[in-house]
């Protein structure tokens, strides 16, 4: 079954980035049709279509917008969260590098909906090749009069900055990232106020996803209706799923939400090399709890995951066979996490650091059965205690791997070498 293409409908052309071959392909006339509207039809039609944020949380995004203050005296502005940095998630560079022109095209219609004149890209600091082909886009977008003053003679203003990131995971937190573009350490700010009412400089600000932005002109183009009949009820359209570990046949592919993980691992990844057998997966990057060979079949939604005890995160899929050392895994999880921890909240920093701590020692020959039940003790104390939701991004795929392979701990501590 071949892959139910929306936004990768033209990744392959080799000049696919570019405002020639956009056009060719239709590009820019969700905008011409955006701009007849009002701001709050296309705010409705979002919602009618129930795109769900493609960054993580998976909140409705015709709803974020909606919380925009709608007599605002202060600028409102609209971010871009390019900062695609979760360990397994890949699908944002495709984008950037090979079709900036729809992810432009749906900040455009976004900002007219939120009435902001003012948008800002993020992007990682470790994509220098995405940079270039955003700001390429950008610069295309303002000589065919798509950006600036009275765009397409609406009447309708709107500039947009590239700003490049420095290379901290935390920035894609999205109050993190505003720190970032005013120039301060990137530390996530405590909500409430949340960004719609005090983002940016002090004003309203929406921060979206690069994917939930490019599925903004197809919902324009093809109607509310349209995008709400792919998928699931409560989880609609195409979802971009990032498949790498051990799988055949790594890469991206543009299914329906629902998709069945077994399905999406056997019929689309090509199953495991060398026929062995699966011992975990991770369904949305790093930061969700990891399911075992024997959790596989279920549907890949925002609701379902979850209800199962992880989460759909960017899905991100990274396969594990039965030949992995899931305390290595875990290990090397805590180190990401404790790396990347800005250390503002004391159960991040210490319970981070602790578990890298536990995780080595045990990996070392020199943990104790003890050092299990701690680290589960350490976990509950992280999760939903902190500022953002790094904690709970290391907590929760440790837990889960404690809990699901406590044997092949206990084993290894018994054995007391790696």
């Amino acid at each position: 079954m071949p892959e139910q293409r929306v936004i990768r409908n033209y990744v392959d052309r080799p000049d696919s980035y570019t405002v020639e071959s956009y056009l060719a392909s239709g590009g820019y006339s969700a905008l011409r049709k955006a701009l007849g509207m009002t701001p709050g039809e296309i705010t409705d039609a979002v919602k009618k279509s129930g795109l769900r944020g493609r960054g993580g949380a998976g909140f409705p995004a015709g709803i974020k917008w909606s919380f925009i203050p709608p007599d605002s005296k202060k600028p409102v502005y609209l971010c871009c969260n390019a900062d695609e940095s979760e360990p397994g998630s890949f699908k944002d560079r495709e984008i950037l590098e090979k079709d900036p022109h729809q992810m432009i095209e749906g900040i455009i219609i976004a900002c007219y909906a939120i009435r902001s004149h003012k948008a800002y890209i993020y992007i990682r600091g470790e994509m220098p090749y995405g940079a270039r082909r955003i700001q390429q886009a950008i610069e295309e977008a303002y000589e065919h009069g798509y950006l600036g003053k009275n765009i397409l003679l609406s009447g309708f203003d709107l500039d947009m900055k590239l700003y490049i990131g420095a290379g901290a995971y935390i920035c894609g937190e999205e109050t993190g990232l505003l720190e970032s573009i005013e120039g301060k350490k990137g530390e996530p700010r405590p909500k409430p106020p949340f960004p719609a009412q005090v983002g940016l400089f002090g004003c309203p600000t929406i921060v979206n996803n690069v994917e939930t932005l490019a599925c903004v002109p197809h919902i324009i183009n093809n109607g509310a209706d349209w995008f709400a009949s792919i998928g699931t009820p409560r989880n609609t359209g195409t979802k971009i799923f990032g498949l790498s570990g051990h799988i055949n046949n790594p890469g991206l592919y543009e299914l329906p939400l629902g998709i069945n993980l077994l399905e999406l691992i056997e019929e689309y990844g090509g199953g495991i090399p060398g026929g062995r057998k699966i011992k975990a997966v991770s369904p949305g990057g790093s930061s969700s709890a990891v399911f075992s060979a024997d959790e596989l079949d279920i549907a890949m939604d925002f609701d379902t995951v979850a209800a199962a005890g992880s989460m759909l995160g960017t899905a991100g899929v990274t396969v594990m066979d039965e030949t992995v050392s899931m305390i290595k895994v875990a290990q090397n999880l805590a180190h990401f996490y404790r790396d990347e921890s800005c250390g503002q909240c004391v159960q991040c920093r210490e319970g981070t650091w602790w578990l890298e701590k536990i995780l080595r020692e045990i990996d070392e020959g020199k943990g104790s059965i003890e050092y299990l039940d701690i680290m589960l003790d350490a976990c509950s104390q992280m999760r939903g205690t902190t500022i953002c939701a790094l904690a709970d991004g290391c907590a929760m795929p440790i837990e889960s791997i404690v809990r699901k392979f406590r044997d092949e701990f206990e084993e290894h501590i018994k054995r007391g070498h790696s």
